[in-house]
């Protein structure tokens, strides 16, 4: 027995005490089929053939959606830890004007925006002292401001939390960085009977970053801790 026969003889060997190391190969698989298809000539149909290429783009298919769904899940979990976070953060104050100024600052950060705004509707005047005192984070707006902001002015019921794109954020709330906000999170607030609406703004200058297409339950979830919070501040 020649030396390339003894090769040839332990890789037969190798190959059926193994079979797996084929048919797990892709490439290998292919050429196979395609040398099979070509012994037997151009004018007959291999139905097992076809079969097999309709298998194979079958499990592609569910290969990309077994992937999208967990980047979908890893994406969730990301985001309620996120969540998480910040809610912890802000439960840490003890006093409402740090409360408010963490808001934009450490909670903003975990959650990756670029600014966050709390609106209260109210008669006071926004230039009281102690409303100046809480710098940026804090704005006043008459009774129905609110209604009127989330739904743009059109006749549709306020939703409890609103994603959208925009051309640029409302000064009156954003500020100097109202010219960078592509997309903002609205959260409605209930601050209890017999107290006005409230609203908490998040901003982004990723147009990307807040979109209508995004699931609002996480979002929902933080603006459900974030008033109940709210009552006892203003309690």
């Amino acid at each position: 027995m020649t030396k390339t026969a003894q090769i040839e003889e332990q890789l037969r060997d190798k190959i059926i005490s193994t079979p797996e190391m084929i048919l797990d190969d892709n490439d290998l698989m292919n050429a196979l089929i395609a040398a099979n298809e070509k012994s037997m000539g151009g004018n007959i149909v291999d139905l097992r053939g076809i079969a097999m290429e309709r298998l194979e783009a079958r499990l592609d298919r569910l290969e990309d959606t077994h992937r999208s769904v967990i980047a979908a899940a890893y994406e969730n979990l990301a985001g309620t830890n996120q969540v998480h976070r910040a809610i912890l953060r802000m439960m840490d104050p003890t006093e409402f004007e740090i409360f408010l100024k963490d808001l934009d600052g450490e909670v903003a950060e975990i959650l990756r925006v670029d600014a966050v705004r709390l609106v209260l509707e109210t008669e006071q005047k926004d230039n009281d002292p102690s409303i100046r005192k809480l710098g940026d984070v804090l704005s006043v707006a008459e009774p129905g401001f609110i209604e009127t902001y989330l739904t743009m002015g059109r006749n549709v019921p306020a939703r409890q939390v609103t994603l959208r794109q925009i051309e640029a954020g409302a000064h009156e709330v954003f500020g100097d960085k109202a010219a960078y906000i592509r997309s903002e999170a609205c959260l409605r607030l209930d601050l209890g009977d017999g107290r006005l609406p409230g609203m908490l703004l998040m901003g982004a200058e990723d147009p990307h970053h807040f979109t209508p297409q995004q699931g609002a339950d996480l979002l929902a979830f933080f603006g459900g801790v974030f008033e109940r919070a709210m009552r006892r501040w203003l309690a």
